[in-house]
């Protein structure tokens, strides 16, 4: 997902509509619930819910023109 989301915000990226298309299914990106179990556990220091909700918004933002 945090791949996924590097593309989305990506100013190079010329394939926004398609990307987000393929990650709106309920068992992709919908099946986060946010609890935030993936950010305190990544031995990275990195936070994929911050991306996983970003990429929520993106999607709403475009249902809603």
């Amino acid at each position: 997902m945090l791949q996924a989301y590097r593309w989305l915000v990506d100013s190079r990226n010329e394939g926004t509509g398609e990307r987000l298309d393929e990650l709106e299914d309920p068992f992709k990106l919908y099946r986060c619930h946010t609890i935030m179990n993936c950010t305190d556990t990544c031995p990275k220091g990195l936070n994929p819910a911050k991306a996983i909700a970003e990429t929520k918004k993106m999607l709403v933002q475009r249902k809603l023109g």
